[in-house]
C-alpha cells in the first residue's frame, strides 16, 4: 500500500508516501503558514514559513521538504515554532511597504493574510530599503519590486511551468532581486511569452494583471456561444483539424460560415493584441472547417423520441440552431420558411463574395441531417392555430428582415431603397451609377461593395458617427476603402429630392445624442451640403415583419434570434437558438442539457509545444494560451481551512 499514517497535532492523516508533511495537513484541512510553497511548483523552503517539529526534538525542519513518513508525530504549533514563523515573517517585511491599503492586491494578498495569522507588524522594525522599481510598460503585466518578497514563485514557474528560462534572480551587493535574465527589466526585451504563470502564482502584487477584473481568457468569455477558443486553438497547432473542428461544433451550428463572417468578438478582445497583434481567430475557424472532415459525427448522440413536436418559423441561423437541438433531444421539429431557400440573411443578405452560397447550404446540411423537417416557400400558419394543430411549442425566428429608412422627406422617391431589398433583389449592373449608401454599419459596406462589383462609377458611404465610432468592422471599412469607396462621417440628413438625378441634402455635424428616443445634432455652421446620386440606399437598421394576424403572447410561443434581439451578428443569432432550444426542451418536459462533446478533453501540462510549418499552425501558435492558467489552482488562505 502507498497510504501511510502520521499525526499532526494530536490528529491522524493518511497520506501518500510521495507527499511532503505540508502536503498531508493541507489536504487533511490543516493549516500550516507557507508563502514560498505553491502546490504547482516544486518545494525549496526558502521562506521558513512551515517549520514544524518532529517528534519531541527541539530542532525544526521546513514542512514542504520534510517526506510524510508513517508513523510520524508532526507538531505545528508551539510558540518555539510561531517565534521563528514571526522573526521570518519580519525579515521579509523589513523591505516591504508598509501601507498595504494602497495595494491593488489589499485583502486578496497572501503575505498581508499570514501577516494578520502571525500577528506581525512591521512597526517595530527598522525598515531596509528595497528594490526601487515598478513598471507598467510592459503588456498585459504590472511588476512592482518593491512589494516582491523573493518567495521565487515566478522563477519556479515560469520554468516549471512555461518550460522557459525569462526570470532569474540578480544580485548586486546586498541587494536581490528578480528580473528577466534579457534586456533592461522589461518582460517584453527578456522573451517573455506572457503567459501569465508568474502573476498566477505570485503571492503579493510584485507581478499582477494590468486589469485585474479583466477575463484571463477573453476569447472564450466574449464568443457569445461560449466556443471553446484556446482549446481549439492547440488542436490547430497541433495539425489536428478534425479534432479543432469537433471543438467549435460542441458550441456552433454554422462554423464554416463563421470563418467567413463571424463578427469576431474573441479576436477583438484577444489578449495577444497588448503583446503584438491579435491572434487570427476567426481565419483558422475557416480553416478548422475547411480542413476538418466529419469526424465529429461519430460522437453525435440523438435522445429517444419524445412525441412533443415543435414548429420553428423561419430557417436562419437562429431557426435553424434551434431546431437541430431540438431535434437531438428527440422532439420532432417543423421548420417552415416562407423564402425559397434556407439561410435567412446568410442566404438573402450576405454578398456571395464575402459568404459563398455553397458554405452556407453545406452548414445547413449537417443540421438538416439530425432529423429536421424542413418546408421551404411555405408561410407558416398563426403559432396559435399551430399549437391548436397538433404542436406542443412554437418558436418565432423570423429574424429581422424589414429595412428601415430614415423618418426624411423623399425617403419613397423612385430609386432609393433598403439595404434589405437591395441585397435580395440586387440589379443585374449598376455600370457607371452613382451610389450613395446611407449608414455605418457592415451591411452598408456589403451594399456599397456590392455596387463597386456591379459596376458603379462612384460609391458613397455618408454615416451620423465618426470614422471611430462607425459599427461596421475595421476590415470592412479598411477594405471598402481600398476599393474605391469615399467614406462621409458626421453628416446628418434632412431630405430627398430628385429632379434628373436624387440629391440627399446633408449637415457636417460636430455631436450627436438621443433624448428619449429622439435626435439631437450639433451641427457644423455653414455646412451644408449636397450628395447626388442615381441610387440611394438606406443601410440604417432593419427590423422584424410579423404578419398582422400572428398570435404570440400566447403559452406555448417563444421567440429567438434578431426579431427578438434587433440586427445581431451570425454567433449571436446562434447563441440566441442555443438558449432558445434549453428553454423550449425544458418546457417540454426535458431538462435543458442540450450539451454535446465531439473531442475528447486533453489536459496540456505546459505551455510548451512542437515547431509548426503550415500557415495555419504558425497562427495559431501565436495564441498565448491563456487558458492553461486557470489550470493553476489558487492558493486556499488560513481561514480557508478547518484547523488552523
Amino acid at each position: 500500500m502507498n497510504e501511510i499514517k502520521l499525526t499532526i497535532d494530536g490528529h491522524d492523516v493518511f497520506a501518500s508516501k510521495d507527499q511532503t508533511v505540508l502536503q498531508a495537513a493541507l489536504s487533511a484541512n490543516i493549516f500550516i503558514p507557507h508563502l514560498c510553497y505553491h502546490p504547482s511548483l516544486s518545494h525549496v523552503g526558502e521562506c521558513k514559513l512551515c517549520v514544524v517539529q518532529l517528534g519531541g526534538e527541539e530542532n525544526v525542519q521546513t514542512s514542504c521538504t520534510t517526506l510524510a513518513e508513517n508513523g510520524m508525530n508532526v507538531t505545528t504549533k508551539n510558540q518555539q515554532l510561531l517565534h521563528l514563523r514571526q522573526i521570518s515573517m519580519e525579515l521579509m517585511m523589513a523591505s516591504h511597504p508598509s501601507d498595504c491599503t494602497s495595494c491593488p492586491k489589499y485583502l486578496k494578498c497572501e503575505l498581508q493574510a499570514l501577516m494578520q495569522y502571525l500577528g506581525v507588524s512591521d512597526s517595530r522594525l527598522r525598515k531596509l530599503p528595497g528594490y526601487d522599481y515598478m513598471t507598467d510598460e510592459n503588456p498585459l503585466f504590472i511588476r512592482d519590486l518593491t512589494r516582491c518578497v523573493l518567495c521565487s514563485r515566478c522563477v519556479r514557474a515560469c520554468k516549471e511551468i512555461r518550460t522557459e528560462e525569462v526570470l532569474n534572480f540578480h544580485r548586486d551587493g546586498i541587494k536581490t532581486w528578480i528580473a528577466p535574465q534579457k534586456g533592461k527589466g522589461l518582460l517584453k526585451e527578456g522573451d517573455c511569452k506572457f503567459c501569465g504563470s508568474c502573476a498566477a502564482v505570485c503571492p503579493t502584487g510584485a507581478v499582477r494583471d494590468k486589469d485585474e477584473e479583466h477575463e484571463l481568457v477573453p476569447c472564450r468569455a466574449s464568443c457569445p456561444a461560449g466556443t471553446d477558443v484556446p482549446r481549439y486553438l492547440s488542436l490547430i497547432r497541433e495539425g489536428d483539424y478534425a479534432g479543432a473542428l469537433s471543438v467549435i461544433r460542441e458550441r456552433a451550428t454554422f462554423p464554416h460560415t463563421l470563418g467567413h463572417v463571424c463578427m469576431s468578438f474573441c479576436e477583438n478582445n484577444c489578449r495577444n493584441k497588448e503583446v503584438s497583434e491579435a491572434v487570427g481567430i476567426r481565419k483558422l475557424k475557416k480553416s478548422a472547417a475547411e480542413h476538418g472532415g466529419e469526424q465529429w459525427k461519430e460522437k453525435i448522440i440523438t435522445a429517444q423520441a419524445t412525441g412533443k413536436k415543435v414548429a420553428v418559423i423561419g430557417a436562419g441561423p437562429a431557426g435553424l440552431t434551434v431546431a437541430y437541438y431540438l431535434a437531438r433531444k428527440g422532439h420532432f421539429v417543423d421548420v417552415y420558411e416562407r423564402l425559397p431557400f434556407a439561410g435567412g440573411m446568410l442566404s438573402a443578405g450576405i454578398p456571395k463574395y464575402r459568404l459563398p452560397a455553397e458554405v452556407v447550404q453545406n452548414d445547413i446540411k449537417h443540421l438538416i441531417e439530425a432529423g429536421i423537417n424542413l418546408h421551404l416557400s411555405k408561410e407558416a400558419d398563426n403559432p396559435k392555430k399551430l399549437l391548436a394543430d397538433g404542436h406542443d411549442a412554437v418558436v418565432l425566428a423570423i429574424g429581422a428582415h424589414k429595412g428601415l429608412r430614415l423618418p426624411i422627406p423623399g425617403n419613397e422617391l423612385p430609386g432609393v431603397a433598403t439595404a434589405v431589398d437591395f441585397l435580395r433583389e440586387t440589379p443585374e449592373e449598376l455600370t457607371g451609377k452613382n451610389v450613395v449608401v446611407l449608414g455605418g454599419g457592415n451591411v452598408a459596406f456589403d451594399c456599397a461593395r456590392s455596387a463597386i462589383r456591379l459596376g458603379a462609377s462612384k460609391v458613397t458611404v455618408a454615416c451620423l458617427e465618426s470614422r471611430s465610432k462607425m459599427a461596421a468592422s475595421a476590415e470592412e471599412i479598411e477594405c471598402g476603402v481600398k476599393e474605391g469607396i469615399e467614406l462621409l462621417n458626421s453628416r446628418s440628413f434632412e431630405r430627398i429630392e430628385k429632379d434628373n438625378q436624387l440629391n440627399v441634402f446633408c449637415t457636417k455635424i460636430n455631436n450627436f445624442t438621443f433624448e428619449e428616443g429622439t435626435l439631437v445634432v450639433e451641427p457644423e455652421p455653414n455646412s451644408e451640403h449636397t450628395l447626388i446620386a442615381d441610387v440611394v440606399i438606406f443601410a440604417t437598421g432593419q427590423k422584424a415583419d410579423y404578419p398582422a394576424h400572428y398570435e404570440i403572447d400566447i403559452e406555448g410561443v417563444f421567440q429567438c434570434g434578431d426579431c427578438v434581439s434587433g440586427t445581431a451578428s451570425v454567433i449571436e443569432a446562434v447563441a440566441s437558438g442555443r438558449s432558445a432550444a434549453e428553454t423550449v426542451d425544458k418546457f417540454l418536459g426535458g431538462n435543458g442539457d442540450i450539451t454535446e462533446i465531439f473531442a475528447p478533453k486533453k489536459e496540456r501540462k505546459t505551455w510548451s509545444c512542437q515547431k509548426e510549418t503550415a500557415d495555419s499552425n504558425c497562427e495559431a501558435s501565436q495564441c498565448l494560451q491563456c487558458d492553461l492558467r486557470l489550470q493553476i489552482p489558487k492558493v486556499k488562505f488560513w481561514s480557508e481551512y478547518a484547523l488552523r
